[in-house]
């Protein structure tokens, strides 16, 4: 069953949430800087520029993955329940990230564990998105008629794919921390490609018949 009433409040919720997620991965480095003693900005900049990269790091993630959310919607005007849990889930991870993050911070971007829970949060984050999507595009009622028939799940299959294998690299390859990461790059061309030649295929058909 779709509901209407409320959507407003699921998507406010999101933000809510987002807004302290993001607030949550500076609060470390407000601390420490608080202590800073008779250090210069410059030797602090210095001693915290790996917590720093990771802020940044986590803040553009973030940043993505709410884009990612915006996008998909903006193109509904309505939920189930299903999605709503499944929205929770993808929130929960958002709100976590910001844990592993610290962890980083405090050991280094190398550590096989670290590393694997901060990109196994993200791998369970786009598969929270994939899962959305997928509820989304078999649910033509949720949609806008202005998109009805037009969404596709290629968006949310190719970052979910590449962000499994970025784990797979992180844990299986001693040494390569974060690194595994830059799959990510490669991840968004091919979806590019899948999405233009999934768009151009529905117009041969649509010019077809």
């Amino acid at each position: 069953m779709v509901y209407k009433r409320g959507y407003d409040r699921l998507v406010n919720l999101s933000d809510a949430v987002i807004a302290i997620a993001v607030t949550l991965l500076i609060l470390p480095l407000v601390d420490d800087a608080g202590n800073i003693g008779s250090a210069s900005p410059a030797e602090f900049l210095a001693d915290h520029s790996e917590q720093l990269f990771l802020f940044v790091l986590s803040f553009a993630v973030i940043a993505d993955f709410w884009l990612i959310h915006h996008r998909l919607y903006r193109s509904i005007d309505g939920y189930t329940i299903p999605m709503v849990w499944v929205n929770f889930v993808w929130l929960l991870t958002i709100a976590f990230l910001p844990f592993p993050t610290e962890l980083l911070g405090q050991s280094s971007g190398s550590n096989t564990v670290t590393a694997a829970l901060y990109i196994g949060t993200m791998v369970v984050t786009t598969y929270a998105g994939l899962v959305q999507q997928l509820i989304i595009v078999r649910t033509p009622e949720l949609q806008l008629e202005s998109v009805r028939g037009s969404l596709l799940l290629s968006p949310a299959l190719i970052p979910a794919v590449a962000m499994t294998a970025a784990l797979i690299v992180a844990v299986s390859v001693p040494g390569v921390g974060l690194w595994a990461l830059l799959i990510l790059f490669f991840s968004g061309f091919f979806e590019r490609q899948w999405v233009r030649r999934s768009r151009a295929r529905g117009k041969d058909k649509a010019s077809i018949s």
